[in-house]
């Protein structure tokens, strides 16, 4: 059997119950190295093997699931955040699935979702968004035409920029091009949840010199949009005058 474990943003406490409940039985551990907090193998058996993917293939991935699977033994493949975002699992499941192999996802904390709790942000804000925009700059991994960050920006919406911090200059282009205006809000989370935690608010404007300024140009998370000012709506939701299935509004 393969568990493919979301770690978390970073934080070792971050990891869900389950994740680490497989993390302590598991026989192999295949870890993305590059990204996973080492500090999460601490909870490993001291018999478990382990494996870093950052210096393997998808193929040699597979063997060593394969190889442990005759053996009967159970694998964790840790992926950094929540393997569904960014996390190549769908290529490792498809040969799963061709060699007869079972597996389960554990969901983890995405790093989006670290980046918020880090600048104290809600990216739905009534009156200002009520829609996330997850996505990349594209480089050596293509992104579709229709899916540009120029394209995505033209809805004015909140935005959360993955494997982008080392083109904040021509990010700031795309952003600029679809219609935000230099003055927006945004911010730029380094190492979400991690002990080295780096926080920096800014504009699309400023987002180049704040980059580079702060030494950033990896392993963080850009986010870019309104939410990240002061003006916004009351939620209808608490507000003493609307009413719900559980309560009803005293209307004036």
């Amino acid at each position: 059997m393969v568990y493919f474990v979301g770690a978390g943003s970073g934080a070792t406490d971050l990891i869900t119950i389950r994740g680490l409940k497989c993390l302590k039985q598991a026989d192999v551990i295949i870890y993305a190295g590059s990204l996973v907090n080492p500090a999460l193998l601490e909870y490993a058996r001291d018999d478990c093997s382990i494996y870093n993917s950052a210096e393997m293939t998808l193929e040699q991935v597979l063997q060593a699931m394969q190889e442990a699977e005759a053996a009967g033994l159970t694998t964790v493949r840790l992926h950094s955040g929540d393997p569904c975002l960014y996390g190549a699992i769908r290529e490792q499941m498809d040969l799963l699935d061709e060699n007869g192999i079972s597996y389960e996802v554990v969901p983890g904390v995405s790093s989006f979702c670290g980046a918020a709790a880090a600048l104290r942000a809600e990216y739905t804000l009534p009156g200002v968004s009520q829609s996330v925009v997850i996505t990349r700059m594209a480089g050596r991994t293509p992104v579709p035409k229709r899916e540009s960050i120029r394209s995505f920006a033209e809805h004015g919406c909140t935005m959360v920029i993955f494997l982008s911090a080392g083109m904040t200059g021509d990010l700031q282009s795309e952003l600029l091009a679809g219609g935000f205006a230099p003055e927006t809000p945004a911010a730029i989370v380094y190492k979400a949840t991690w002990p080295d935690e780096k926080t920096v608010r800014c504009t699309v404007g400023t987002l180049p010199q704040a980059a580079e300024q702060n030494e950033i140009d990896r392993t963080a998370l850009i986010l870019v949009g309104k939410f990240l000012g002061y003006q916004y709506d009351r939620s209808r939701l608490y507000d003493p005058s609307f009413s719900t299935s559980f309560r009803r509004g005293n209307k004036p």
